[in-house]
């Protein structure tokens, strides 16, 4: 079919047979390529050619192929080998390279398989048929488990040479360093290696790729993390050159909006400013109290288009990850930090959204515009709240009654419409690690949360509700961000929690207000964090779809991100949808979007997002542990946090760092998990310990490379969990059993 012709309709099975029939030479591919379907469509062809050689009428895949060349020893894979999936062709059909013959070229069916597809870097057992041409087809006879390619960590030394000791603290495999790379690291680097064969029953050889730096160097610990999770760090060539290449915009057809007192308002250690707010009374009769409020946001998808090099490479990152010492972008800084990041006094393209809201903080009208902005000034949360709170600088001075109290206002009748509507407020802290110039952690702190925060939280909560809104209206497929409602077996699990603790809760929670009403219960609850903790764990995982579930924890019918297209690729997947259902601009997306792979995006992002979570939390881990290398020996407040067979989970509450107590350290006697109490239990003796129990712990060891902490146990103080198991042991006898021993 000739590039850019309409796509035909799928053929009826008597079609295809015929067809069949016509080429008694063909094979499947053959096949697809003829009928020139796309979508959708093509896997409705697919399964439909599936069920027809299902039934014996039609055999493509067992024909003979056009040229079948002669097989030399030696040559092409064997007829079952292991294979990586490396790639997805654009049939669907799974590209897979074999070890055993790294030219061959092999291809998997998607059609054949029967469950969901395996995905790239998956390995599979296959059986291979030489299918012509030199492409060999397989068949998945296995997914097998998937194999390190390669692992971070800190070469140590060992009677038997170097070894590694990997990062992952999951891992219990060390490596064996290959002599000749005994050069290239020594005891206490850390490095990025490849996992090399080796014979059973003996240690895996790895061969050093990369040295990171020393495992007491802070920035060696973040790219260790960054290496573990497999984060890109450098960006292609290509992508850098456009970013370097790109300018400034003109005003053209823009709306002008240089004359908006517009701020951007961020946190001190902010590295890029994506939004700015405006906010002042609705001078609308029909309005009386109402306000107007103005979000506008980088215009990232004039620069970004659809299919580029930079949409490539933001495409592969997701998102930005933000670490203590380094961001790694998903746009390269010449973007990020220059012509997308809104800095004061400087004109900048934006796509902004005009919204009014009645007194009541209720979402009446919206409108969005692409337009020319120029920030007054670069604020912080800090300085807002203070300016708000009668202390102004020299630079919130002037803006005080211009600015910072009309967004106030507003934010007041937005905060008044999220108590009606009932969201779920957890607020629980979260933890700031404070660098010296060195890039060395100085000191733990929890991160203050002011109203300011909220301010600009609920400006953007509304922004993205009127983006999802738009498209809605527009019959335009939306990338939504959607979050289910929890699962029953979870609020179940964490009613029981709450009873072990002496806090009778129902767990039939409907709404979110149900879990803020809980935990407002027990504002002044010496285990008000850690339930609010299990309340989180009990809730779903927020995601990317196509398929609009609403969003739970804030209680909206529908939401989608469209306020940080810096640093997430779902909101610049949301801009291109408003600038070509609005009728924007360039930069919009494609005409045609299949929505099953708008979900296969949403999907692939969703994961993104959790792997720089993860990444992120793994190292603040390592710099706490880090910062608390220099304190061991030191003895600490804190409480039991966890319970496990293997010991116990200790938050302090001077920094809020975690380590665990190991059971073995507890006692002369033998420790069994009561998880009815969620407490460890002594046999013997019958002490126990339990979660919310306050403790004082010694630091035993701190270990950066893994992130973790050792504690041993000074002071013990039973909290309600803990008393009730001692109670249930001494009704199992345990108290008879303590009372013979102590007579013999």
């Amino acid at each position: 079919m000739a590039r850019g012709a309409a796509p035909s309709p799928l053929p009826t099975r008597d079609e295809i047979i015929r067809w069949a029939e016509a080429h008694p030479d063909a094979r499947r591919r053959d096949l697809l390529d003829a009928f020139a379907v796309s979508g959708r469509d093509k896997v409705e062809l697919k399964r439909a050619l599936r069920e027809l050689e299902a039934d014996g009428r039609l055999d493509l895949r067992r024909r003979k192929p056009r040229r079948q060349p002669e097989r030399r020893a030696g040559a092409g894979p064997p007829p079952v080998a292991v294979a990586d999936v490396v790639a997805i062709d654009d049939q669907g059909d799974l590209v897979l390279r074999a070890d055993v013959a790294p030219d061959a070229s092999i291809y998997l069916p998607v059609e054949t398989l029967d469950h969901a597809a395996p995905g790239v870097g998956d390995r599979l057992l296959v059986r291979l048929r030489d299918a012509g041409d030199g492409r060999h087809e397989a068949r998945l006879l296995k997914v097998l488990p998937r194999l390190p390619r390669e692992v971070a960590g800190i070469v140590e030394a060992a009677a038997d040479g170097l070894r590694l000791r990997p990062a992952d603290r999951k891992s219990r495999t060390e490596y064996l360093i290959r002599a000749e790379d005994a050069a290239a690291a020594v005891p206490g680097d850390l490095v990025r290696c490849a996992v090399l064969a080796g014979r059973r029953l003996e240690l895996p050889r790895a061969r050093v790729v990369e040295r990171l730096g020393r495992a007491d160097e802070p920035r060696a610990l973040s790219l260790m993390a960054a290496v573990q999770a497999e984060l890109p760090l450098a960006f292609p060539p290509a992508a850098l050159a456009q970013a370097a290449a790109a300018r400034p915009v003109a005003l053209g057809e823009r709306t002008d909006l240089r004359d908006l007192p517009l701020v951007t308002i961020d946190g001190e250690d902010a590295r890029d400013f994506d939004d700015a707010v405006w906010a002042a009374a609705d001078e609308d009769p029909a309005n009386q109290g109402g306000h107007r409020l103005l979000v506008a946001i980088a215009d990232v998808a004039w620069y970004v288009r659809p299919g580029d090099a930079l949409d490539g490479a933001a495409l592969e990152r997701g998102n930005s990850v933000y670490f203590p010492d380094r961001v790694l972008p998903m746009l390269p800084e010449a973007l990020s930090n220059g012509l997308c990041s809104l800095k004061p006094n400087e004109d900048r393209a934006c796509v902004a959204v005009e919204m009014r809201i009645d007194r009541h903080g209720h979402l009446r009208r919206h409108r969005f515009v692409r337009g020319l902005m120029r920030s007054r000034a670069r604020l912080t949360y800090t300085q807002v709240q203070r300016a708000a709170d009668g202390d102004p600088d020299a630079v919130t001075g002037p803006l005080l009654g211009p600015v910072i109290r009309p967004l106030y206002a507003a934010y007041a009748a937005l905060a008044t419409a999220r108590r009606k509507r009932g969201t779920i407020e957890l607020d629980l802290p979260e933890r700031q690690v404070l660098l010296d110039p060195a890039g060395r952690p100085i000191d733990i702190r929890r991160r203050e949360r002011l109203a300011s925060h909220m301010l600009i939280e609920e400006f953007m909560i509304l922004a993205n509700v009127a983006a999802a809104t738009a498209l809605e209206e527009a019959h335009e497929p939306c990338l939504y961000r959607v979050h289910d409602k929890p699962d029953p077996l979870r609020l179940e699990a964490l009613a029981q929690f709450l009873e072990r603790l002496g806090v009778p809760w129902t767990g039939t929670a409907h709404r979110p207000g149900d879990f803020t009403r809980l935990l407002e219960r027990l504002a002044e609850h010496e285990l008000r964090e850690m339930i609010a903790g299990f309340v989180l764990r009990a809730q779903a995982q927020a995601v990317y779809s196509a398929r609009n579930i609403g969003h739970f924890g804030l209680n909206l019918r529908r939401y989608a991100h469209f306020t940080s297209p810096i640093r997430r690729y779902s909101d610049l997947v949301v801009h291109r949808a408003l600038i070509r259902a609005l009728g924007l601009g360039e930069g919009g997306r494609e005409a045609v979007v299949d929505r099953r792979a708008l979900d296969e995006l949403g999907a692939h992002l969703s994961r993104c997002e959790r792997r720089a979570m993860e990444a992120e939390r793994r190292v603040v881990e390592r710099f706490v542990a880090l910062f608390m290398q220099g304190r061991v020996g030191g003895v600490f407040a804190g409480r039991v946090t966890g319970v496990q067979r293997f010991g116990l989970f200790v938050t302090l509450d001077e920094t809020g760092a975690e380590g665990l107590v190991p059971v073995a350290t507890l006692g002369d006697d033998a420790f069994l998990l009561d998880e009815r109490h969620h407490a460890l239990v002594g046999q013997r003796y019958g002490e126990t310990f339990g979660l919310g129990d306050i403790v004082r712990v010694e630091l035993a060891d701190a270990d950066p490379v893994a992130g973790m902490l050792s504690f041993r146990l000074d002071t013990h103080e039973r909290a309600h969990g803990a008393r009730l198991a001692r109670e249930a042991w001494r009704k199992a006898g345990g108290g008879r059993r303590l009372a013979q021993h102590r007579r013999r």
